[in-house]
């Protein structure tokens, strides 16, 4: 088993719900976590999903009440509907890739914090991770150089570009989403799942 793919999008609530458990999971049976950043707008287009706005209201009502529920569940913090969002989650991505780059080259951080400090800033602290200055303030709380906000933006896009090929090809249509081999596992409520199949794996 080589490694678990991670795609997501920052922007996401259930990635915010996930938090750090894919992470101790993954130590957990020594397996490393690849974060792939991913277009959720591009991947909804192109798997037959529907852009919230574009939803039924039952279906939004029922959202919102679930997303509450879920928040509470895991005594989380969360705005149900922040000021910030929708938002393009494409910097926020271009700086978890230049990130998970810099610690791959020994160059520190903690790129799990980094995601979640993101998530975290646009459901509990209505930020927009949109903005630059946000994005700077998260990397540099996780312990990367704040820089990576810029330097890393054209690698980023490409390999933002790359991921999206790989969802596709890898079968994912929403997030979070797991990929371990040709095993698959869509939202935070599968890691349980995750867990299972890493151990009967080993």
């Amino acid at each position: 088993m080589s490694q678990i793919d991670y795609f997501l999008t920052v922007t996401s609530p259930y990635v915010y719900f996930a938090g750090r458990t894919p992470a101790e999971i993954a130590t957990r049976h020594g397996v490393p976590m690849v974060y792939r950043p991913v277009d959720p707008g591009a991947i909804f287009a192109r798997t037959g999903g529907t852009p919230l706005a574009e939803r039924h209201e039952s279906r939004k009502t029922y959202r919102l009440q679930d997303l509450r529920r879920q928040a509470a569940k895991r005594n989380l913090p969360m705005t149900l509907q922040p000021r910030h969002f929708p938002t393009n989650p494409a910097p926020a991505g271009y700086a978890v890739i230049a990130a998970q780059e810099a610690a791959a080259a020994g160059q520190g951080g903690d790129i799990h914090a980094l995601v979640q400090g993101l998530s975290r800033a646009c459901w509990e602290e209505e930020r927009d991770v949109a903005d630059d200055a946000v994005i700077r303030d998260c990397l540099s709380a996780s312990g990367f150089d704040p820089g990576l906000a810029m330097s890393g933006l054209l690698s980023g896009a490409d390999t933002y570009d790359r991921n999206l090929v790989a969802a596709m090809e890898a079968g994912v249509f929403g997030f979070p989403f797991w990929v371990v081999g040709e095993e698959r596992f869509w939202g935070q409520d599968r890691l349980e799942d995750l867990d299972r199949y890493l151990t009967e794996s080993a």
